[in-house]
């Protein structure tokens, strides 16, 4: 007896891994998932009463979403994206914003396809594109892991289905500006495929760095995807919420997916998330102060060891992703920063990259134990690698 072929070709997940790691060592501080610190706006909270009141929400509802939360959304897209939502590009409610990219993957691709991911990529995705049993194929960004259209057009074969970018980006931290997202959007409709676009991280920039919606491109709705999540703006992650805006001519196949892996949404998670949109992007913002200023410890942290390693710029989400000057095993590396300095971060192999290089996650730090946390990274990092 043994699993399929197909998954044993799909990495592990290197979140629980680490997490394992966390748990065996008390008092370990975690710069490794991606969270944020503070909680769902009170709205949220509100709005789950509301849900209790009707007894016809305990059963089953609409597959793509509740009525009242897809309005919403409209609305949110036309006023902060620039998305005018009709019916060539409906929106569709998802369990988060890994299950809106792999209701898109398997919508529009077959075994064998090809998905082409910029390096670093979300490994989620990578997961996803090799568990829908078609072909991932990375490519390379610049050194500040901003995209290389060149890289982007010469990977592009008749099996390519889509392009997928991200921006704010995970794991690096980069902001795609707006020229370059039109340019792959561009190039995607000119070769007839799929654009795909996660901005789970849209609200979250730094220095004056801004927010494109490739969706937003007049004539782009037919090959444009737009992933959407309430996990990292409204501190919604275990309430798995998110959406997507796709074209119309994929909606019936998306339905069948969603329909046979969930039926609905979580309903209840749906009235949040309702609640959430009361409160707006506004709420997130608030929030953004208090992330920056962990941001800037950081910065200052890891300015004492440049000569140790290389940290290029990311204006956007709250990673950092960290080129080590050394030949040791990036994996191993996080074992010993748990193990001696009890601080973890995620190997970037796991995010396709080579080399040893880490990624460093801050948003799930209060500024009171910002310093203490980025500080065992940093004294951890000159132990190990100046040995």
């Amino acid at each position: 007896m043994r699993q399929s072929l197909r998954m044993e070709a799909v990495q592990s997940p290197i979140i629980p891994v680490v997490g394992d790691l966390v748990r065996a060592v008390p008092g370990t501080i975690s710069l490794g998932q991606g969270v944020v610190h503070y909680g769902p706006p009170r709205e949220a909270i509100d709005e789950i009463a509301r849900f209790h009141e009707d007894p016809q929400n305990h059963k089953y509802k609409a597959v793509e979403g509740v009525p009242a939360l897809l309005e919403m959304l409209r609305g949110k897209l036309h006023a902060e994206n620039g998305i005018a939502v009709g019916p060539e590009n409906p929106v569709v409610v998802t369990a988060g914003g890994n299950m809106a990219f792999l209701n898109a993957v398997l919508a529009i691709a077959d075994p064998g396809d090809e998905i082409v991911l910029q390096a670093p990529y979300y490994f989620n995705h990578e997961m996803a594109v090799a568990i829908a049993g078609c072909r991932p194929v990375p490519v390379a960004t610049d050194e500040d892991f901003q995209l290389r259209l060149d890289a982007i057009r010469g990977a592009l074969t008749d099996r390519t289905r889509a392009v997928v970018t991200v921006s704010p980006n995970n794991p690096s931290g980069a902001v795609y500006p707006e020229a370059a997202l039109r340019e792959v959007n561009e190039l995607c409709r000119s070769r007839g495929i799929f654009h795909i676009h996660d901005e789970a991280y849209e609200y979250f920039l730094y220095g004056g760095a801004t927010h494109f919606s490739p969706g937003s491109i007049p004539g782009s709705a037919a090959h444009t995807i737009s992933l959407y999540s309430f996990s990292k703006a409204y501190g919604f992650a275990s309430w798995r919420i998110g959406y997507m805006v796709l074209p119309a001519p994929l909606l019936d196949a998306v339905r069948k997916i969603q329909d046979t892996n969930l039926i609905c949404p979580p309903v209840i998670s749906q009235y949040a998330a309702l609640g959430a949109l009361k409160a707006g992007a506004a709420y997130c913002r608030g929030k953004l102060e208090k992330i920056a200023e962990v941001r800037g410890i950081a910065l200052r942290e890891l300015e004492g060891i440049r000569d140790l390693c290389t940290v290029p710029r990311a204006d956007g989400a709250f990673y950092f992703l960290l080129r080590l000057k050394s030949s040791l095993d990036p994996l191993d590396v996080v074992r010993r920063l748990v193990a001696e300095h009890r601080v973890a971060a995620i190997p970037g192999t796991t995010f396709g990259l080579g080399g040893c290089t880490l990624r460093m996650a801050y948003g799930s730090l209060e500024k009171s134990t910002a310093a203490e946390g980025i500080g065992r990274l940093v004294r951890g990092l000159r132990a190990i690698l100046k040995e």
